[in-house]
């Protein structure tokens, strides 16, 4: 019997987390497939990961691959997926037990009606390392609530963006999209809730808070210090990412071409800002080289991104003009309570 969703956990050197996100995974039972990805572990991720595949054959596999990242980890999980929705949780994450079984409950009821769904939205929670008040990020304000819907029903706000701890798609339209992520490559999150998105038609909103991110290690990937170390990667998404909108063909889908401006429009002020807070002249450089390099691809979408709001503060003259961006970037930070 298929399952209904398959979900892919990302491992990496994950002892230390990874059982408490498999069991709050478990509580689906058997409508779900739970595919724990060893990309190539040096500590005991392979073998917790072989023990729950054992101890719960009809519902964990275990993959166990050469390191490639934590993209190849998902594309992993992608190939071996045979649920008919796909979800990513990583392995430090977790999810609240009332609101996945109304997900699953409404993934069956939505198979059963009488459109396909192509992807289903949710909340998540940052639950962010000794904050006392958890920051929520929703959308009923920007979304039809429980009914299905295409692109002229979305209103995001400028500066609101699906994230893929937001995000579960039909299986077979990410096979039909051909998404692979790239290797040894942080960020790629960017990429899976984007490059599939011209093949969403219809979608789903529930208003569940479901998804926990955890945020505060010091090794994290979205901690500032780290991301500016491994800048190059996040450059590399965001080319890779101007590529997928310049290759879109959209017609008369405006909401869709909006929302995708906007998102890039995001990540290349991070990518700016990070480049910015380096205080490097060969980060800035990098920066200058961002630009030309989306210019030479894409003289529309260039002249979007440079004089957006974002782009004209993110290219502010002088170091004046950056002081006024960081100071920006740091009211912003606090705001919304991000690393």
């Amino acid at each position: 019997m298929m399952k209904l969703l398959s979900i892919a956990i990302p491992c990496y050197n994950s002892e230390a987390y990874m059982e408490k996100c498999i069991e709050s995974l478990l509580t689906g039972g058997e409508d779900v497939e739970i595919l724990v990805v060893d990309d190539g572990s040096k500590d005991r991720t392979a073998e917790i990961a072989d023990a729950y595949a054992e101890k719960y054959p009809t519902i964990v596999r275990a993959i166990h691959q050469e390191n490639g990242g934590h993209g190849e980890a998902v594309n992993a999980g992608i190939r071996n997926a045979t649920g008919l929705y796909f979800k990513v949780v990583d392995s430090d994450d977790w999810v609240n037990e009332e609101a996945y079984s109304k997900i699953l409950k409404t993934l069956e009821e939505l198979i059963r009606g009488p459109q396909t769904v192509d992807l289903l939205i949710s909340n998540f929670v940052y639950e962010k390392q000794g904050a006392s008040r958890k920051k929520v990020m929703q959308y009923r304000h920007c979304l039809p609530v429980e009914e299905v819907f295409g692109w002229d029903s979305v209103h995001m706000h400028r500066g609101k963006y699906l994230l893929m701890h937001s995000m579960i798609y039909r299986t077979k339209l990410l096979h039909e999209c051909g998404l692979e992520l790239p290797k040894h490559t942080f960020y790629v999150d960017n990429l899976f809730a984007f490059e599939p998105l011209p093949y969403v038609k219809n979608m789903y909103y529930l208003d569940v808070n479901f998804y926990r991110y955890f945020i505060g290690r010091d090794d994290q990937s979205v901690n500032e210090k780290v991301m500016i170390k491994r800048i190059d990667q996040q450059i590399r998404v965001n080319k890779l990412m101007a590529d997928v909108f310049h290759r879109c063909r959209f017609g008369n889908n405006r909401r869709l071409r909006n929302y995708m401006l906007s998102y890039l429009d995001i990540i290349t002020t991070v990518s700016s800002i990070m480049l910015v807070r380096a205080g490097t002249e060969e980060a800035l450089g990098k920066k200058k080289e961002l630009m030309e390099y989306i210019r030479e691809e894409d003289r529309w979408l260039y002249r979007k991104l440079r004089y957006s709001l974002l782009g004209r503060a993110a290219n502010l003259p002088g170091k004046g003009g950056r002081k006024m961006f960081v100071a920006a970037y740091k009211v912003c930070q606090k705001f919304y309570g991000f690393n």
